[in-house]
């Protein structure tokens, strides 16, 4: 498939989300981006708030001259647009390389906060030891990212610590809260679930969970055990919807740029770093970052992801608007050019949330798997799924068969998620290219 860069939202007419500026309106060559959330392209105004950094702020922002200085007010600027972004404090801030250092920053802290903490009080002020060759125990999802999925199952493989993988409900789409609390055990020290799906776009219940873990904590602490920490990845979720970490209630949260027209870094939020939540570092140099995640700091880039946050606080309410129009029209374009009986749209679940932009759907028929009909496909750039996972051919994605998809409709899927200047003809353009590839593809041969 042809490599591509969809533009930021102020590009010019008519080549909104056309790869390279290719092409007229009509040409073959014009191709459609519709895997935003893979990746999304940088937006002007990041790309000159990185470069504005690289040429002024090139010191190191531990230096006391000119450029340092000005590199360190660039970063703690930015610390300040995230917090904003996710309604924190700036100090509960981390800058790091992105979703997946945030994700196993946060399940190695709370191994490391476990082992540092085998003996703990007891109800009456004095102190037990825990069982010989207690681990600490995890609870998640059925249908995290791999960046959540794959630590915690080498720790259980390991026999590091012990990993319950709650099953999402096949009428609801997500994690329930009652099977959650059930998973629940003496050792349970972290429950991480994922703001929102990134293949479904399925918005799970984060602010239920963390309500109920909070009081379910005010017993803990009355009978000598630990509370049990909550932590979101919620890198699909910032830049479509409103996300405020004292709604959610969460410890920790992961920040991705790349989701929300930023570079290619994150970041954790951490509540009450290092006061009331424990983070351990899992690297150790020059002390930046309060020794949390040390490093010397890449000063363009998170100029970039300040900008990018800045941009979400200021739009995102029209972003969300704009997405779910352009989704809500794609899902009826669809349906009325296969028909409702073909198209089986898989990350529809009555009465669920879920992100503005994002589109799974199935085209019925033994020989429409995904990925081949996306190799048929001239204009649309898209994916069968999670773009970690466009390796696995005819497979079905796992967490669509957790959602209960059916095997054959599952191996059929294609994951559509717009971006900020999709257009509704463009929309069209998607449809009818579809449309060609599933004709040719039923008849050959």
């Amino acid at each position: 498939m042809e490599a591509a860069v969809a533009p930021g939202r102020d590009a010019p007419a008519p080549a909104a989300s056309q790869p390279s500026g290719c092409g007229k309106h009509n040409s073959p060559e014009r191709k459609v981006y519709m895997d935003y959330n893979a990746t999304t392209p940088l937006e002007p105004e990041v790309i000159q708030a990185m470069t504005e950094a690289m040429w002024e702020a090139w010191g190191n922002p531990s230096s006391l001259y000119p450029a340092g200085k000005k590199a360190k007010d660039i970063i703690n600027a930015a610390r300040e647009s995230l917090a904003k972004m996710i309604g924190g404090k700036p100090q509960d801030i981390i800058f790091t390389s992105g979703g997946t250092e945030s994700n196993n920053l946060v399940i190695h802290s709370v191994v490391k906060h476990f082992h540092a903490n085998q003996t703990s009080k007891g109800p009456a002020g004095g102190h037990h030891s825990p069982v010989e060759g207690a681990k600490p125990h995890f609870i998640t999802s059925s249908v995290e990212h791999d960046s959540i999925r794959l630590p915690l199952e080498h720790l259980a493989e390991e026999q590091v610590a012990a990993v319950t993988f709650v099953p999402v409900s096949k009428v609801s789409g997500q994690a329930e809260v009652e099977d959650i609390l059930a998973a629940v055990r003496p050792t349970t020290r972290l429950v991480t679930i994922m703001l929102a799906n990134n293949e479904t776009g399925v918005v799970m219940p984060v602010p239920e969970i963390s309500q109920r873990i909070k009081a379910l904590n005010q017993e803990r602490v009355a009978t000598g055990l630990p509370p049990i920490l909550t932590h979101t990845d919620a890198a699909q979720a910032l830049g479509k919807q409103r996300v405020d970490v004292e709604d959610l209630g969460v410890d920790f949260l992961t920040i991705v740029g790349h989701k929300f027209y930023g570079p290619r870094i994150g970041a954790l939020y951490v509540r009450g770093l290092g006061e009331f939540t424990p983070l351990y570092p899992m690297l150790f140099g020059g002390g930046q970052e309060r020794n949390f995640r040390p490093g010397t700091e890449n000063t363009p880039m998170i100029a970039g992801l300040g900008k990018a946050a800045e941009l979400v606080t200021q739009n995102c309410e029209a972003y969300e608007a704009h997405m779910r129009d352009i989704r809500d029209y794609l899902e009826e374009r669809l349906e009325a050019e296969f028909g409702q009986k073909r198209i089986h749209l898989n990350s529809q679940f009555p009465g669920t949330q879920r992100l503005p932009n994002t589109c799974n759907f199935s085209v019925r028929g033994p020989r429409l798997q995904g990925h081949k009909v996306l190799a048929q496909c001239r204009v649309l750039l898209a994916s069968v799924g999670a773009a970690c996972h466009s390796d696995h051919g005819d497979q079905p994605s796992p967490v669509l068969l957790n959602y209960g998809i059916p095997f054959d409709v599952a191996r059929n899927a294609l994951r559509l998620s717009v971006g900020r200047s999709t257009t509704r003809a463009e929309v069209d353009l998607v449809v009818q290219d579809l449309k060609q590839a599933v004709a040719q593809l039923e008849n050959q041969a």
